[in-house]
Formats: structure tokens, C-alpha cells, sequence
């Protein structure tokens, strides 16, 4: 099964951006109207609910919503206030070693995967893994601050924003951990998350959040895909959030193991998982490096290395089921 990755680079929302928004916005059409066109909120609301919580992003939000045609639908869709009910799996550590790396496994639908790393200057500089087109599932700004999103393994919903949306501003508008978490604290996310976070200093959290609770801050350094109890018991055997969490904790707690050892543990199971028949699985394994503003993408004998000072716009094709093939189109 292939996946495909495009690094772009540009500064704010032009043509570049304009371009994968058309090519994906279909799919992401389809998806934000799945249950009608009434049970998503209307634009007012959606234009209210972004101004209020995330005003630094009004005049952003402006921009795109004109690149992308200025539509009814297209501009609620942008707000993410209230989006589906979307979830994904995903293993996440805080490596405080030598080096200090915030290191990931995004697990998902390949079908669903957007395939773009963006590195951006919008409101300061920015390098991440899309999703939702102007949302980030991980990624890090020029401040040394790093976070990353996975789902909760709550089976809640209401109201409040997508979660990649509430990533990307993190890294617009926070310098470090400390502003990331005043920021958590304020801003309604619409389903159970949980969001990690590392910066330059070494300090490094991860959050609990949903729309029924207050965050909850932990400093474990290994999170999965459950809070502080298991909740929805079918969805955690599925994913195996409890071995996977367990693993990278023993993992964490091995005096032998240094940067490249347990980056090489995220290659394999159980952090590692792809079930081919519901087409489910671990897409990429990513680490980010606050100190240095590098990042790199990695699967199984082959990496993609970014930095804010060297990145390089190239198109990738991985088969993530054979991970050992690669190819640079």
C-alpha cells in the first residue's frame, strides 16, 4: 500500500496552498457533509467561534477561506468548529536524552491521509504535517516548540474545535510549553484528545482534553490512545493503547537505549501496527527537535529530513506496508 508525501514551501497561503486545497477538497467535502448540510453550525457561528477563541487567526482565516473560493460550506469547513467525529490512533514519547525530540507514530486510514508537510510563515515560522488543509497533526515552530495530536479513547462528542486546527495555533501564536498549556486551558475541542508538547528548554506535557472535562495536564513521557482510565474498552483492545503504552514506557526507562534505538522501536509492533484488511495502520513515524529546528520522517530503512534552514520541496511515494521501499519522484 503506498502513501505519498509532498514537502512545500511557502511563506503565507498563495498558490501552493490554493492548489492542495482544490485537489482535496472533494474528499474533505464529502467527509464535513456526511451527515447533512444542516448538522454542521453556519457560518456565523463558525466565523464567531474562531474569532473569539483563536482571534489571531480571524485575519488568516479570511485569507483561505478566499483562496478557496469564498463558499458557504468551504468557510465552515475552515473554521473546524464542530467538525465529524474523526479518530486515529498514534503512539507519542518525549525523548529528554542527549538529543530532545518529541517522536511520533500517526496511525489512520491511508485514504484519509492528506500527504503534505508544509513549511509556512504566517504568523512566525512553522513546519508540520498537514491535515484539514490549514490544521497540523505534528509539527514545530521556529521557538523550539513542538506538539502533536492523538485521539483520547473517549467516545464523547460535542461542541468545540477539531483538534489540528488547535495545533497549528499552538505553533503560530505559543513560545513554549508553558503558553501551549495557558492556551489548552481556554480553547473548546470537540472530542477526546490528547496532545503532547516539548520545547527548547527541555519542558516537555501532554494534555488531556475533551468537551466534557477540564484539560488534564500529566508529564508522563508516553502517551497512547487513553486518559487517565480506560473508557471505551472495544476501542482499546482494537488499538492496543494499553501494550503500546506499556512498551514505550519500557522503552523510556532503558538506561541502554539512545536516540536511533528507540526511534527504530517506533518501526516495529506493537508501537508499529497495520491491519491491511481494515486498511488501518501506522503511515509515517515522525521526530521533531526543538533545539535544533530539525525534523525528520522515517520509516523502516529510509528517512526525510527538514529543517527550517534547509528545507527542501520534494514529493515522496512509501510503501507503508513494505516499508522497506522507497522512492523520490
Amino acid at each position: 500500500m503506498l502513501i505519498k508525501i509532498k514537502c512545500i514551501d511557502e511563506d503565507k497561503p498563495a498558490e501552493k496552498w490554493e492548489k492542495v486545497f482544490n485537489k482535496t477538497w472533494p474528499y474533505y467535502r464529502a467527509w464535513y457533509l456526511q451527515e447533512g448540510f444542516t448538522s454542521r453550525p453556519g457560518y456565523l457561528s463558525c466565523k464567531e467561534a474562531l474569532e473569539e477563541y483563536m482571534p489571531e487567526l480571524a485575519g488568516l482565516y479570511g485569507n483561505i477561506c478566499g483562496l478557496a473560493g469564498g463558499g458557504d460550506v468551504t468557510s465552515r469547513y475552515l473554521s473546524m468548529w464542530n467538525p465529524p467525529a474523526f479518530m486515529s490512533g498514534c503512539t507519542q514519547v518525549a525523548w529528554t536524552g542527549n538529543t530532545p525530540a518529541l517522536i511520533r507514530n500517526y496511525d489512520y486510514n491511508p485514504g484519509f491521509f492528506e500527504g503534505v508537510m508544509l513549511k509556512s510563515n504566517w504568523l512566525k515560522p512553522v513546519m508540520g504535517v498537514s491535515d484539514c488543509n490549514w490544521g497540523l497533526l505534528d509539527g514545530m515552530n521556529a521557538s523550539g516548540l513542538c506538539a502533536s495530536l492523538n485521539f483520547g479513547g473517549r467516545n464523547v462528542v460535542g461542541e468545540g474545535f477539531g483538534i489540528p486546527l488547535v495545533i497549528r495555533y499552538l505553533l503560530e501564536t505559543c513560545e513554549d510549553v508553558e503558553d501551549a498549556v495557558k492556551a489548552l486551558d481556554r480553547i473548546p475541542v470537540h472530542m477526546a484528545y490528547n496532545v503532547m508538547l516539548m520545547d527548547r528548554n527541555g519542558e516537555h506535557a501532554t494534555l488531556f482534553l475533551g468537551p466534557d472535562r477540564k484539560p488534564g495536564l500529566i508529564t508522563k513521557p508516553a502517551c497512547t490512545n487513553h486518559q487517565e482510565d480506560i473508557e471505551w474498552p472495544e476501542y482499546a483492545r482494537q488499538t492496543q493503547t494499553i501494550e503500546r503504552e506499556r512498551a514505550a514506557e519500557e522503552y523510556l526507562s532503558d538506561e541502554k537505549m539512545d536516540l536511533e534505538s528507540i526511534c527504530a522501536k517506533f518501526l516495529q509492533p506493537p508501537l508499529h501496527q497495520f491491519d491491511v484488511k481494515k486498511s488501518f495502520g501506522t503511515l509515517y513515524s515522525s521526530a521533531w527537535f526543538p533545539k535544533t529546528g530539525e525534523a525528520k520522517l522515517f520509516w523502516k530503512g529510509k528517512e526525510l529530513h527538514q529543517s527550517f534552514e534547509g528545507f527542501v520541496e520534494q514529493k515522496i511515494t512509501v510503501h507503508i506496508t513494505k516499508p522497506v521501499e522507497f522512492f523520490v519522484n
